[in-house]
């Protein structure tokens, strides 16, 4: 099978993009001391434009694998995978530049985009201002917190201009209460910008209030194993009843996939 990874873009007015990212029977394989080892197997899968997905699955199911695939850090070993262009990637550390201030590190986020240097102050500030840190671009890295440092990296990747922003468990890390304001942050953004994101987690609670659909990956070698459409109106709230019942389901099917993995 052909292995690619391709970026394409609709030119304007002649063209409709019909999926944010494109994901048509991928697999993966690394080399391990027992030989190739298969982590993910025949994945299949689409983010439609404006789509906020969610990726679930016990840890070691890749996950994060396929969304490194997906931003184009790695090859697949088999299957094609095409995207709306470049995506801009958050992971689950901020990885901002320690001797940069907040709005530098957005700066160079425009400066690698090609955007004019007289340009990219203002940016900057409206692209904090959207992230709700408004007066944070002279502030060092060790000056902000951690929900903070996040909302920065959340800037930077939104400095990219892509459709598709992919998240590796950027909240994981944080404390409920932050991880709770952060998540109500991201929802509006999206629904502000109407981006694509393609979000991996294994907090099942997580997926189902940021999602329009979570997707659940078997364990190693990961497959999809079931997909939900989540048709709870927002916002939401992890407590919320209707997230509360998904999120049963859901676990138990996810429980279900950890005890066949066991078996084996």
């Amino acid at each position: 099978m052909a292995t690619t990874t391709t970026l394409a873009k609709a030119d304007e007015g002649t063209a409709t993009v019909t999926h944010a990212a494109r994901i048509e029977h991928v697999s993966k394989s690394f080399a391990g001391p027992a030989g190739q080892q298969l982590v993910l197997d025949d994945i299949t899968l689409d983010v439609a434009p404006g789509e906020f997905v969610t990726l679930l699955g016990a840890s070691g199911c890749g996950k994060s694998t396929l969304l490194n695939l997906v931003a184009g850090l790695d090859e697949p070993s088999a299957g094609a995978i095409t995207t709306d262009g470049r995506p801009a990637l958050m992971f689950q550390e901020h990885a901002l530049f320690p001797w940069l201030t907040a709005g530098k590190n957005i700066e160079l986020a425009l400066k690698l985009r090609g955007v004019p240097k007289s340009e990219r102050r203002d940016r900057a500030e409206e692209l904090l201002e959207l992230v709700r840190l408004k007066g944070a671009h002279g502030k060092r890295v060790h000056e902000l917190s951690g929900g903070m440092r996040q909302r920065v990296a959340m800037a930077r990747a939104l400095a990219q201009e892509s459709n598709l922003l992919l998240m590796d468990e950027p909240f994981a890390a944080l404390d409920a209460i932050t991880r709770d304001v952060l998540h109500d942050e991201l929802t509006r953004i999206w629904r502000e910008t109407r981006l694509s994101v393609l979000f991996v987690t294994h907090n099942v609670r997580e997926a189902v209030r940021l999602a329009e659909r979570v997707v659940l990956l078997s364990s190693r070698p990961g497959r999809v194993a079931r997909e939900w459409t989540v048709g709870i109106p927002h916002p939401r709230r992890i407590e919320d009843t209707e997230v509360a019942e998904l999120s049963v389901e859901i676990t138990e099917e996810l429980r279900g996939e950890i005890r066949r993995h066991g078996q084996h």
